[in-house]
């Protein structure tokens, strides 16, 4: 692979990334090794919460703003490895208390430390032209970090992903990519399963040697996991599911979250480095989140030939 085909679909990548959520699978792998080590700043913006018949709810608003530290490995041709783990403040910023009824959440103040490890393994079938790569990820709690709450660092929750991408070039310029995860996910209430599906589509575009835009469409749907309600009490009126201090406490891991998301973005191939910036709008949702991510972040190369 050349080193502007490597920089192409590391292009598309960003927008495949660009949600967030453990979702990235890229179908393109480095070559025997070349690397990359990657620095991004993401920031999300909650401004409310989509109920289970789609009502926007402008309450329980939070920020989170986050730099991922990520660095990946082309073991052979065909095989790549990637770890990286993000550093995360969130803070609670709704006007009214708290569904959570949790002291991060009622002090309005910022909560940061590391989240998550995540490992994941790729391996490529096809050549330069197209690909089909599986994928396996696994996501682990970096410690013992405070997890119960609107505004928190992360889950703490354990999980494994299968999955599968595919992608396309055509005519040199035109980069096609999607994917597909299962995610199995560790149960933080005994009955209550939240394993999960995400898909992701993207193109991307060569503007030129230097420049490329990208789209990216993107779904997510739980497969299992309790409902806010509604406010026509179509199945019930809210909090729903979420009905005890338990389970209030741990809405966001249980809550059976699906919701649609498109991003956008470009990449700068600036010599030794790619600059990359990304922005994605939640466009529909239920028993989620809704808001705006806004990302941007380098990324360094190693191994390339001259």
């Amino acid at each position: 692979m050349s080193r502007r085909s490597l920089r192409a679909a590391g292009a598309l990548a960003v927008a495949l990334a660009a949600a967030p959520i453990p979702a990235r699978a890229q179908a393109f792998t480095p070559p025997d090794g070349v690397g990359a080590v990657t620095l991004a700043w993401q920031y999300v913006d909650n401004t409310g919460h989509r109920l289970t018949d789609g009502t926007f709810r402008a309450s329980g608003q939070s920020v989170t703003t986050s730099g991922l530290l990520e660095v990946e490995y082309g073991v052979t041709d065909r095989l790549a490895a990637t770890l990286g783990i993000p550093y995360v403040f969130a803070k609670y910023t709704g006007k009214e208390p708290p569904l959570s009824g949790q002291p991060v959440d009622f002090c309005r103040c910022w909560q940061s430390g590391f989240a998550d490890f995540s490992a994941s393994v790729r391996y490529r079938f096809g050549d330069d032209a197209w690909a089909v790569t599986p994928v396996v990820r696994l996501g682990q709690p970096s410690h013992a970090y405070p997890y119960k709450g609107e505004a928190v660092v992360g889950k703490q929750l354990t999980e494994a992903q299968v999955g599968v991408a595919a992608g396309l070039r055509l005519l040199s310029r035109i980069n096609l990519q999607g994917s597909y995860t299962y995610a199995f996910v560790e149960k933080a209430l005994d009955e209550i399963s939240v394993n999960r599906s995400n898909v992701v589509a993207g193109v991307g575009y060569g503007v030129n040697r230097r420049l490329h835009v990208h789209a990216a469409w993107l779904w997510q749907h739980t497969h299992g996991g309790l409902r806010l309600g509604s406010p026509t009490g179509d199945p019930f009126f809210p909090p729903g599911e979420i009905n005890t201090p338990e389970r209030r406490a741990a809405a966001d891991q249980i809550r059976m979250v699906r919701w649609m998301q498109v991003a956008g973005g470009l990449s700068f191939d600036a010599g030794p480095v790619d600059l990359f910036a990304s922005y994605t709008k939640y466009v529909w949702g239920r028993d989620a989140h809704n808001g705006q991510v806004f990302g941007a972040g380098v990324t360094w190369y190693f191994g390339l030939p001259e």
